[in-house]
């Protein structure tokens, strides 16, 4: 009987949400391949005693631990713990603090959880989120001139989640479907073209993408919207529009994750020295 792998057991510890941490450790593990995570989060850890029956949980479990931690006090415990239990122990803000106080000359507030206060520009996000699921899919047309960014391309190039996501970043954003034979809205013509961002993708990428969303919605594979002569016809009236358009970007999106793309508009956004509208009241 063959050997069954264990997953290893991470853990987390946080004086705050533990997002920080969390975001870091995913983005690390996509660099290994073939292996076996339990990621546990122990978020608003704020005294010593918590932080010591964790650190003994650990190991129990053999677990790596990873610690953000903005008191000094907190952290040195966190050390101690791991030195006397033996455990593996990754400090993610001390090394960093430390660092900016030398730089700053100057010593952090050390308050957990500030990251997430609701200042201004949470309220930015906010509104920019409403804004967008709003203005998904051509709905709003007429808030189209009031929104940071448009996405225009076909269906499937990734509008929707391209444009929730930089919504979380602060953008306002609209997106206005592409459809054969079919005008855009006459309201697009009034933004200016660069906050215009146009969306491209490889045919048979997108068959291939469009088939599996007819499959999952069970609609008949033969359906024109998963037919290559269709999506051809509809990235040529697309590329037409485009070229009719040159102040408009074209980003393609074949096999690119959102956030790559998304980070590619951010910087040709940044670039065209664009800036993000203030939240309404």
């Amino acid at each position: 009987m063959p050997d069954v792998q264990m997953p290893k057991p991470i853990f987390i510890i946080s004086d705050g949400t533990g997002e920080t941490a969390e975001r870091v450790v995913r983005a690390a593990l996509v660099q290994f391949e073939g292996y076996l995570v339990h990621l546990r989060t122990f978020p608003d850890v704020q005294n010593t005693v918590d932080l010591g029956k964790l650190f003994r949980l650990a190991r129990r479990e053999q677990a790596l631990v990873l610690t953000t931690i903005v008191t000094e006090s907190h952290r040195d415990a966190a050390n101690q713990f791991a030195e006397r239990y033996g455990l593996a122990h990754i400090d993610l803000f001390g090394p960093v603090l430390n660092d900016l106080g030398t730089f700053l000359q100057s010593q952090p507030s050390e308050q957990p959880g500030m990251q997430h206060v609701a200042d201004q520009d949470y309220f930015q996000r906010i509104e920019a989120i409403e804004f967008t699921v709003k203005s998904d899919d051509g709905k709003n047309p007429h808030a189209l001139r009031k929104a940071d960014i448009v996405l225009v391309g076909i269906s499937r190039t990734s509008k929707t989640p391209l444009s929730v996501y930089l919504a979380h970043k602060g953008y306002r954003v609209a997106n206005v479907p592409l459809v054969l034979d079919h005008e855009p809205p006459p309201e697009l013509w009034d933004v200016d073209p660069e906050r215009i961002f146009a969306l491209t993708i490889d045919p048979e990428t997108l068959l291939e993408i469009r088939r599996e969303r007819l499959v999952a919605m069970g609609v008949n594979h033969r359906s024109s919207y998963g037919d290559i002569a269709y999506i051809l016809a509809e990235l040529e009236q697309a590329h037409d529009l485009f070229g009719q358009n040159p102040d408009w970007p074209v980003i393609d999106v074949t096999n690119k994750a959102v956030e790559e793309t998304a980070a590619t508009i951010i910087r040709l956004f940044q670039t065209a020295g664009l800036e993000v509208r203030e939240a309404e009241e």
